[in-house]
């Protein structure tokens, strides 16, 4: 069997990070682990290609080469991820698809002209796929009712990936989470009891890029790296020395709960391990917001000073906001803003709410009869979109504060302010000579783009750039690859503002900043 492994373009997003890849010379900013973990499962007869299509595109010879095409998309990619289907569908190719795009949506796969669904956790419905594929089955929807365990999860193909488009490498250790956010669509995928590989299998995995060359930073994409707080320390304690005997040769970041400040320990072997950031689903400051979307792991402890304590810890946050909540009050763009600067968060996510098929939210307000059909619903994923439910305030005032808090958050001052006061709060981990590592190859070219561009063409902050990058050198020299970074990542953010603002303007048939009646051109409220 000749298989096409396909991995669908991403639309401009938050995370894409577009420009900063571009002064930087890579494609994309992590590489899809999940196909080519089930590149892993296929048998070893099988001749495989895969393009990750925001690197490289494949070519007609492939497609005429090919017996299937197997794809895995997330709802963002759902464009790309579509099209595909339907090409493949008119050369008469078969098509097996998987991912959580179509684990949620199955319907939209489907009617795209899908043949094989294989949807949840590929451990399990992989092979149930490839028992149909020998029995000569022409179509099939392969689904778990339980969740694998991913200790007999395979060692993914890195070998197939361009590694030095990529800025990161990526790596899973856990998967689920312990918690029940109502918005969340993870615990739908894969549970509330969080799952976690062996030490070894992790390190395996490390070794494996370490023995392939990669040295940088690598991505560990558990959504909720604490979830098992236990196993994640038997993880970090054997993974420490690992790092030491070979000289630091990776930094890590990952996604965690906030409660992650109220463990001392765990934050101590974080920075032993090497890890330099993390991305912590804030949501919003407004305690009310956080018990309706059942965000409690929010409301233990004050969100600032929790902010403060891993900041302390030597890691850089990155995080996540909502913005329309229900019984929502007036005003939340601005305490969102508020926060951001109390923290000195550079690189604040902030989206409007929506609510995601077969999540908690989903149901209730379906139940509602609050989901719309038509605005917003047919752009879930997409962080610029309306709602595409009823909202207890006017949708107007929602859409204004949103593209308000995101055109002043990245302003090009403000932005550059907090990137430089981000580095300053952050105590310096004494494990890592440097927090962040370019790519090899692609630091040089990035530093002489981003000294040419906001050192010297962009004037609005030419004298500030300057500023700021000598009191780095001056005050916090190990600062200095971090500090950089988060300078270039304001060239995609600068246009990504605009985006957003266009989008909304888009969906709203209105400027939300221009229009100082928006509220009263409101467009659905319950």
């Amino acid at each position: 069997m000749k298989a096409l492994l396909l991995y669908p373009r991403f639309p401009k997003t938050f995370w894409s990070y577009d420009e900063f890849m571009k002064i930087a010379g890579l494609k994309a900013s992590i590489p899809p682990l999940g196909i080519i973990t089930v590149a892993a499962m296929l048998p070893t007869e099988w001749e495989i290609r895969f393009y990750d299509r925001n690197v490289s595109s494949e070519t007609d010879a492939d497609w005429q080469w090919c017996d299937i095409v197997i794809l895995s998309a997330m709802i963002a990619q759902k464009e790309d991820f579509l099209a595909q289907i339907q090409k493949a569908a008119q050369l008469g190719k078969k098509v097996a698809v998987g991912g959580p795009y179509p684990t949620s949506i199955p319907e939209a796969a489907l009617n795209a002209g899908a043949n094989y669904l294989i949807l949840d956790e590929g451990e399990i419905t992989v092979p149930q796929f490839l028992e149909a594929i020998a029995q000569n089955q022409e179509q099939g929807i392969f689904r778990a009712s339980e969740k694998p365990d991913v200790t007999q999860s395979p060692m993914p193909r890195f070998d197939l990936l361009q590694r030095d488009k990529y800025f990161m490498m990526a790596v899973q250790f856990s998967r689920g989470c312990p918690f029940n956010c109502e918005f969340c669509d993870i615990i739908n995928l894969y549970g509330r009891k969080p799952r976690t590989k062996e030490p070894s299998q992790t390190l395996a995995e490390l070794q494996t890029l370490y023995d392939l060359g990669w040295r940088g930073s690598i991505f560990m994409v558990d959504d909720n790296f604490i979830g098992n707080q236990r196993n994640v320390k038997r993880l970090l304690r054997e993974l420490i020395p690992w790092m030491k005997e070979r000289n630091y040769p990776f930094t890590f970041w990952t996604e965690a709960s906030v409660n992650l400040a109220e463990d001392a320990e765990l934050l101590d072997l974080m920075a032993q391990a090497g890890f330099y950031a993390v991305f912590l689903g804030i949501e919003t400051p407004d305690q009310d917001s956080l018990q309706v979307t059942r965000k409690y792991q929010n409301t233990r402890n004050p969100l600032v000073e929790a902010c403060q304590k891993i900041h302390q810890a030597g890691l850089l946050i990155y995080a996540g906001f909502i913005i329309g909540f229900d019984g929502e009050r007036s005003g939340a763009g601005e305490r969102i803003q508020a926060f951001v600067e109390q923290t000195s968060i550079a690189q604040p996510m902030l989206g409007i709410l929506q609510a995601v098929p077969n999540t908690a939210l989903w149901q209730r307000l379906k139940q509602e009869q609050r989901l719309l059909e038509g605005f917003g619903g047919e752009e879930v994923g997409d962080q610029n979109a309306l709602m595409n439910f009823v909202p207890t305030r006017p949708m107007a005032e929602v859409a204004r504060e949103y593209v308000e808090a995101m055109w002043t958050m990245y302003e090009p001052k403000n932005y550059l302010r907090r990137c430089f006061e981000q580095c300053l709060k952050i105590k310096p981990n004494p494990y890592l000579q440097q927090t962040v590592y370019f790519p090899p190859g692609k630091g040089i070219r990035l530093v002489i783009q981003l000294l040419w561009r906001q050192g010297w063409q962009r004037r609005e902050i030419r004298l500030q750039f300057w500023q700021q990058l000598w009191a780095i050198l001056y005050t916090k020299p190990k600062f200095l690859n971090m500090y950089l970074g988060l300078c270039a990542a304001g060239e995609h953010f600068w246009q990504y503002r605009i985006l957003a603002r266009e989008r909304i303007t888009q969906q709203l048939g209105f400027d939300p900043l221009t229009m100082p009646n928006a509220v009263e051109q409101d467009l659905v409220t319950v």
